[in-house]
């Protein structure tokens, strides 16, 4: 065979070598890409054609209930919705509001859902990224009584019992901070509704410190509406500011649309005067209504049992999705939002207790979700 013909089949292979081994860094590029979030120095130099003061790769999310099996993740809803982040939660668990101790479980998790286990973490996540969905891992505690049953009522008794707290947390977020770096997972939330704690600025800014070194992706915050998020001092330690938005907007039973935005003024204000200061994009970090007529009265509570007995009220809470939307998704500022909640493989013949909760899904809700997270 001729030299040149040897060395032109030479070049030609050797060119598809090179082209293979291309494919092959790309297909393995999940791994190593960036963690983007709004607002990250990572995010803003990687998306040049980002405008100027506006935050890239917005999150438009739902908060994960964490399922009994694998058999139930199911993303392919979630792709259609829009959504590009699940926020997944599993528990520690404190015996009393001012017991200064924090039970981690890794195993089955509450109520023994494998979805709030290490493994069902990881497996849901991996799952989502295989449909192009980031996951931010959010933690919460679970308290059992004794003083309080919402981890607003945390607070201890002495100094003493503070120390003793915040070591007992720490090892609890430090777990899930390595979980989330060998996972590689999208984000993390180091705490949720704490209220009573964040005055201890120096404890959590060197918690803050530790979780750096074990976990090397974007971090927040989950304060809640009442006052907590303006309380927060270690905003500017976090990558973005966030924000349990359950702000109540009616005294009355089921608001119009107008009457919702002009309630909204004034969280509004609240909200845009911390983004300034600190400079950080801001993200609900949970937000939601219940299928009731009085859903904007108190948004962050439960329907009671009675509930169930008259007919969900799709309209009151498609007009609270509505309001929430216009008045928010236009600001550059604005870095996303989870909706609270979204239930794997829910049909629409599904419990009627789970759709008069504060899912979305097949109601039209979910349709006004949708088309903002589409634009």
């Amino acid at each position: 065979m001729p030299v040149a013909t040897l060395s032109n089949r030479f070049l030609v292979f050797s060119r598809l070598l090179l082209a293979v081994l291309l494919l092959l860094a790309l297909g393995a590029g999940w791994w190593l890409r960036p963690r983007l979030v709004p607002g990250s120095p990572v995010a803003a130099t990687t998306s040049a054609a980002a405008a100027p003061g506006r935050f890239p790769e917005r999150m438009r999310g739902v908060s994960w209930v964490g399922t009994d099996s694998v058999s139930s993740l199911d993303m392919a809803p979630l792709t259609r919705a829009g959504v590009s982040w699940i926020a997944q939660t599993p528990f520690g668990w404190q015996a009393g509001a001012a017991t200064p101790a924090v039970r981690l479980s890794i195993g089955k998790g509450n109520r023994h859902y494998w979805g709030e286990s290490d493994a069902g973490l990881i497996a849901t996540a991996q799952r989502a990224r295989e449909q192009g969905i980031r996951t931010l891992l959010k933690p919460h505690l679970w308290l059992r009584g004794g003083g309080g049953t919402w981890p607003g009522d945390v607070k201890m008794t002495s100094e003493a019992d503070w120390q003793a707290w915040f070591a007992s947390y720490s090892t609890f977020i430090l777990h899930y901070a390595r979980l989330a770096e060998s996972a590689q997972l999208d984000g993390l939330c180091i705490g949720t509704e704490l209220a009573q704690t964040v005055s201890h600025e120096a404890e959590w800014r060197a918690l803050i410190k530790q979780i750096r070194q074990a976990y090397h992706g974007p971090l927040t915050y989950a304060a809640n509406w009442s006052g907590e998020f303006e309380q927060v001092g270690f905003w500017d330690a976090l990558d973005f500011i966030g924000v349990q938005a359950y702000f109540p907007l009616s005294t009355t039973e089921r608001p119009t649309k107008k009457a919702l935005l002009v309630a909204w003024r004034e969280p509004l204000r609240r909200l845009e005067a911390v983004q300034k200061k600190y400079g950080k994009p801001l993200v609900f970090t949970e937000i939601g209504y219940k299928t009731t007529p009085d859903a904007a009265v108190e948004p962050w509570a439960w329907p009671n049992h009675l509930d169930v007995l008259t007919p969900p009220d799709e309209a009151t809470q498609a007009a609270c999705y509505a309001a929430m939307f216009e008045t928010f998704w236009p600001r550059p500022w604005f870095g996303g939002l989870f909706i609270w909640k979204w239930y794997p493989a829910l049909q629409p013949d599904g419990p009627a207790r789970r759709h008069l909760d504060f899912t979305p899904q097949h109601k039209p809700a979910e349709h006004i979700m949708a088309e903002w997270f589409r634009k």
